[in-house]
């Protein structure tokens, strides 16, 4: 049984802060995604374990827990609690755990070279064990990953296939969801031990800026451009939304960067289906250029007419 070291997998080390965790993993986590590695196994591999590796690093008591025990820090405490047990019976504690040294798993090969989980099977209820015969049970660990959206993804609940380990898993996505949320899937992280329950799938969504529209909650923004001749004598101007193109009505004497609201033209509100926020539409009010010699003395005789 291998020693993964979560550091060294992040290309950081021991006393790194959690801003370095964090862009360490955001920038090799982009090298590796499987959407620009697509059909290689190897990259896929690579970026199961740099999510694994900052499930752990970027969780301060489970980064503790690793630092004091190693690849099997899940289960260190469970052996200190037996190993405390033993020393009140007037056992002897194992080298390589536990105590003062704060060795941690490092040493595991002191067990006769078998993996950590070899020695608790016969802790705990494998072959020559002490226990009453029956095997502890251990939760699988929990999986990171990350979906790329665009914002007329989150515009409807749609649902889409992920690549997880290896498995395919189709998933529903809400309408309405933000960037940086995360949902969790039950169940879908990696095996139990000794049939202990899996542990579960983290998602976390990453929407993409968009160039027409600004997003704030469940609102957008965006600008729409006027003609002169329709902000001063009223009209009709089409305007692009998520769901299509709509015409609305312009009120005559329409001023430069003034805003209306389009009722229900937003994002969809997250799990409040029939509820969706408002578009709200700047107007952007362009001035007429290479006018005519007739263009020019109309606008004269205007001007002398105020």
């Amino acid at each position: 049984m291998a020693f993964i070291d979560y550091y060294k997998i992040l290309g950081i080390d021991k006393s790194a802060s959690e801003k370095d965790i964090k862009s360490a993993y955001r920038k090799l986590a982009r090298q590796y995604h499987p959407d620009l590695n697509p059909n290689d196994t190897e990259s896929n591999k690579k970026f199961q374990q740099i999510n694994e590796a900052n499930e752990v690093l970027s969780d301060p008591e489970k980064r503790k827990k690793y630092d004091k025990y190693g690849e099997n820090w899940q289960h260190g405490e469970e052996y200190e609690k037996y190993s405390q047990q033993q020393q009140a019976q007037g056992g002897q504690q194992y080298r390589g755990f536990g105590g003062g040294g704060g060795q941690g798993f490092e040493n595991y090969e002191d067990f006769g070279g078998s993996g950590f989980s070899d020695f608790f099977e016969q802790m705990f209820g494998g072959a020559g064990g002490r226990s009453s015969g029956r095997q502890a049970k251990y939760r699988g660990q929990d999986y990171n990953a990350e979906l790329k959206l665009t914002l007329k993804d989150v515009s409807e609940t749609h649902k889409q296939t992920l690549a997880v380990n290896g498995k395919n898993i189709r998933i529903t996505i809400p309408a309405g969801v933000e960037n940086g949320q995360i949902i969790k899937i039950a169940g879908h992280g990696g095996p139990g031990v000794n049939g202990g329950p899996a542990g579960d799938l983290y998602i976390t969504f990453l929407v993409a800026a968009d160039p027409n529209f600004k997003r704030d909650g469940a609102n957008l923004y965006t600008t729409a451009k006027l003609d002169l001749y329709t902000a001063v004598l009223g009209g009709e101007v089409t305007i692009d939304t998520l769901s299509g193109k709509v015409k609305i009505k312009v009120k005559p004497e329409t001023q430069n960067n003034s805003t209306i609201r389009l009722k229900g033209k937003g994002l969809p509100v997250y799990k409040h289906e029939g509820h969706s926020g408002d578009l709200l539409v700047t107007y952007d009010i362009q001035m007429p250029v290479n006018l005519t010699e007739k263009q020019k003395e109309l606008f004269t005789e205007l001007s002398k007419s105020k």
